[in-house]
């Protein structure tokens, strides 16, 4: 798996900028001010700094920007950066800055000038997450990047956190970029039950014990595959013995082709991506892992491929969930909620989570109603909700809350079962979230995430490169961290 940027942080030394080979990034006021770093910066490039912040063209620039100097008299580094920063920088601005300062370094590495900077662990982060590069499938690799140092008047970061983070996100997007013909169902299986090195507790549950447990949902979805379908149950144990966990619920299907309702050629190869829920869940429980939160969270995924075949569901079959409702499936490219139903309930017969949480590239009309910006968010509660929101919002992961109510739920109707898998065109997320609000117990504060738009994107965003972003790790650890630890 991608392993993050190496970084550390240290004190300022003033003597060391001369001789770093590499980079060296300086941060100065976007006003032009120098620190006590930037001035001498400044006096052993002979005063380049003092032109640069004099010149006309300096009065265009704004905070984030990035100046770049090559081939600096006086400094042995091949390239000094200028990046303009106030002293109280956001932390979206920060994290922007760092991923633009990443995409710079080298096999050399660089050095980071930060000087008294409010929060340089948020710079650092962005330069961690944008330091990325899928080449798994490649025969030709992209050098590695050298090691970065970050001095600063406040070295005392807790890099544990920072690179638990990194690891998280990265481990999600490894996973969702990853080919459907290398992440199989069983590989995909294989890959989290590793997941137990860092001591999280996992179990794989195959077709046989599905079958006993009556997901007939998810079995439906999986069985025109000749790859067999699983359920993964990750479980970390930091909380007290006794405290009910919070369930967070994935949808893995390692390939979607709409099954006999199939989708169109254009775009398909894009489906490799439909383990998003799934491959947000494994990121997330790694981050947790890794960082030794005080919490007590179980992941559970459901892992199938659909495909036709003459084995598979077909239009006009009824299924029955573990549940016991009974569902007729009108299109089998609505396979999603019939993975995450019977997940959704085996959580909530087996642990009774204090809350819970299932995430899922679920549908194109939640693409249509927010684009690629923010995740659809349904929810029950109130509280469980705003919470939510408020990290995502902290850290930067698009969010919105979209509507919920009855008249989406009647389309759901079904004259030969107990419910449809699918309403009409209006509303369709809606409607996705009002299956499986059906499956979500009156007492389970919960929370439906359609991640369809944010998963994986045509070009880079702030903090990652074109394909998988990792969407979702860093809000689900901040709402863990916020909400449900000791």
């Amino acid at each position: 798996m991608t392993q993050p940027l190496a970084l550390t942080f240290a004190e300022t030394d003033l003597d060391a900028i001369a001789t770093r080979k590499g980079r060296v990034a300086v941060v100065i006021d976007p006003e032009g001010g120098l620190s006590v770093v930037a001035r001498r910066v400044n006096k052993l490039t002979r005063g380049a700094l003092a032109r640069l912040t004099e010149a006309e063209s300096f009065a265009k620039k704004k905070a984030g920007d990035v100046i770049t100097l090559a081939w600096p008299q006086g400094l042995v580094a091949e390239a000094l950066d200028v990046v303009l920063l106030p002293r109280r920088a956001e932390t979206a601005l920060l994290r922007k800055t760092g991923a633009k300062l990443a995409k710079t370094v080298g096999a050399e590495g660089a050095l980071v000038l930060a000087g008294n900077l409010n929060t340089p662990n948020e710079l650092a982060l962005g330069m961690m997450l944008r330091a990325y590069d899928y080449d798994a499938q490649k025969t030709e690799k992209a050098p590695a990047k050298g090691a970065v140092t970050v001095m600063c008047s406040k070295p005392e970061v807790d890099m544990t956190a920072l690179e638990a983070i990194a690891s998280g996100v990265f481990f999600t997007r490894d996973l969702i970029n990853a080919p459907a013909n290398v992440l199989t169902t069983t590989h995909f299986a294989d890959l989290l039950a590793e997941l137990s090195s860092f001591g999280i507790e996992i179990e794989i549950l195959v077709e046989d014990q599905l079958r006993e447990l009556g997901m007939g949902a998810l079995l439906a979805v999986g069985q025109g595959s000749d790859s067999p379908s699983k359920v993964v149950v990750m479980h970390w144990k930091g909380g007290a013995p006794d405290e009910a966990p919070l369930a967070l619920i994935g949808k893995g299907v390692v390939f979607d082709t709409g099954g006999i309702s199939l989708k169109g050629a254009a775009g398909m190869e894009d489906m490799t991506m439909d383990m998003g829920g799934a491959g947000t869940v494994a990121g997330t429980m790694k981050t947790l892992a890794l960082r030794k939160a005080p919490a007590k969270v179980v992941g559970i995924v459901g892992i199938v491929e659909n495909m036709p075949s003459g084995n598979a569901v077909r239009p006009g079959d009824v299924v029955t969930t573990m549940k016991g409702d009974t569902v007729e499936v009108i299109n089998t490219d609505a396979e999603g909620r019939l993975v995450l139903c019977d997940v959704m309930w085996y959580a909530q017969e087996r642990f009774q989570p204090k809350a819970m949480i299932d995430l899922a590239t679920l549908t194109g009309a939640c693409i249509v109603a927010l684009g690629h910006e923010n995740a659809g968010v349904f929810s029950n509660s109130d509280p469980l909700c705003n919470a939510f929101l408020k990290a995502a919002g902290a850290e930067g992961e698009g969010a919105w809350r979209l509507p919920m109510g009855q008249a989406y739920d009647d389309t759901l109707k079904s004259r030969i079962a107990d419910m449809k898998n699918v309403g009409g065109r209006p509303g369709g997320a809606i409607v996705a979230a009002q299956y499986l609000k059906r499956f979500v117990k009156d007492e389970t504060p919960w929370i439906h995430l359609d991640i369809a738009g944010v998963a994986s994107v045509k070009g880079e965003t702030a903090t990652a490169p074109a394909g998988a972003t990792g969407w979702g790790v860093m809000a689900l650890n901040r709402l863990v961290q916020d909400g449900f630890e000791a």
